[in-house]
């Protein structure tokens, strides 16, 4: 029970002005009651007792309303400072004056005050005492004269501006350590969660060069499989019956599936070990040419058109044309792929000021709102057969050119993926 009492203490005292609220409490009580004990003079008697208690029951309603409304608490502490410096006059004037002792109750409250409002206001609560303590003295005879009026506000006030000065500085100190305490707590948030990221890519990593490792490894036995199914079907062409012919169409159906597994092989050996660039002077019209030329006879056959635009005013480029072409077939591929009932494919370039754009457009059906924002993800696909992997391909060469790859579409309007390629400087005569 009694730390559960002391807790509750704790916590109601954890702000610093509760803390100062209840310090002055103690002092300038404690101070008056001590000082309580020197003998008066007779003509000068008061109940000091219920004096004690009203101050006390004063400090604990000042305590309560800084506990209530934390926001006033300066205003009200500088209010509680003009009250207890008027209280001590009130006491001088009826104790004596000069003559009475309770002048020394000037000394704690100016200095605490001083500790929680800086040295200014202690400076400034000194000579106002200084001021009230002569006032005092002239109110009751006799007058004790201007030196010990002088006395008290030097030493009171001195010391109270050494102590508000030296207060100003440990809060300053206390401020910057607690700020620096928020940056460490935040670097190492960031170091912790980098910790994670450099864990998980490690992980990754490894799974990366195992899954090349496999990759390479499977390539035989696809290569095994495909030869064996070509001389299977081979033989089973040349029997006649129906059961034969149900196994013609087993063995294509294999053939079709190593195909695409073998495609699949290769293109993730081409997505993890991406070639270094060999950056030569080329011509992006002549590329994008050879690319049109080159699936014209696939697309004529699937009943798609395929238009090529280029612009002579397209400079020769310094490219890696290979890789580049990679890029562009990769667009032309996914646009056939979308044309599969026909339709016009469109192979453009035009020149920009600072950029040649490579477009590629398709009539297709265009790119659902709820794929796109996945396009470029590795390994994401949408097409039975395809590998998720020509995307993420055409991106990483346009990038290694220091280009980028954006894409428009209109659902059953088609789509149109846009390379851009910055001009360098001797590239733009």
């Amino acid at each position: 029970m009694l730390r559960r009492s002391l807790n509750t203490a704790a916590r109601v005292l954890e702000r610093d002005e509760r803390v100062f609220a209840v310090l002055l409490t103690v002092i300038m009580v404690g101070g008056l009651a001590t000082l309580g004990l020197a003998p008066i003079r007779p003509r000068y008697r008061i109940d000091l007792f219920s004096l004690v208690v009203k101050f006390a029951a004063y400090k604990v309603g000042v305590f309560a309303l800084v506990t209530v409304n934390p926001r006033a608490t300066r205003a009200v502490f500088l209010g509680a400072l003009g009250v207890d410096l008027l209280l001590v006059f009130a006491l001088l004037w009826l104790t004596g004056g000069g003559d009475s002792l309770f002048y020394l109750l000037f000394f704690p409250l100016v200095a605490v005050n001083a500790y929680y409002f800086g040295p200014w206001v202690g400076l400034g609560a000194a000579l106002v005492a200084g001021g009230l303590y002569a006032a005092a003295a002239a109110l009751a005879r006799p007058w004790v004269g201007w030196t010990p009026v002088a006395i008290l506000a030097a030493l009171v006030g001195l010391p109270a501006y050494a102590l508000g000065h030296v207060a100003e500085r440990e809060r300053r100190a206390r401020g910057e350590v607690e700020r620096l305490n928020v940056e460490l707590k935040e670097t190492l948030g960031r170091l912790e969660a980098a910790q994670e990221d450099l864990l998980v890519a490690e992980r990754m990593a490894t799974v990366g060069r195992l899954s090349l490792k496999v990759a390479h490894e499977v390539r035989n036995p696809i290569s095994a499989i495909e030869l064996n199914a070509e001389m299977l079907e081979d033989i089973v062409r040349g029997h006649s019956s129906p059961d034969m012919e149900e196994a013609s169409g087993l063995v294509s159906a294999i053939r079709e599936q190593v195909d695409a597994l073998d495609a699949l092989t290769e293109e993730y050996l081409a997505f993890a070990r991406f070639p270094r660039p060999n950056f030569e002077e080329d011509s992006v019209n002549e590329m994008v040419e050879g690319v049109a030329e080159f699936v014209r006879p696939v697309a004529t056959r699937q009943g798609i058109a395929v238009k090529v635009m280029s612009d002579p005013a397209v400079p020769p480029m310094v490219i890696d044309r290979t890789l580049l072409r990679q890029a562009v077939l990769n667009l032309v591929k996914n646009g056939l792929e979308s044309l599969s009932r026909g339709g016009v494919l469109t192979v453009s370039t035009r020149r920009l000021p600072g950029a040649v754009e490579i477009a590629v457009s398709d009539t297709g059906a265009g790119i659902a709102p709820a794929v796109a924002p996945r396009l470029f993800e590795p390994f994401f696909t949408t097409k039975p057969q395809g590998t998720g992997l020509g995307l993420s391909i055409a991106r990483q060469i346009v990038e290694e050119h220091g280009g980028d790859i954006q894409w428009s579409s209109t659902p059953g309007s088609g789509a149109t993926f846009t390379i851009r390629l910055p001009l360098k400087d001797d590239e733009h005569g």
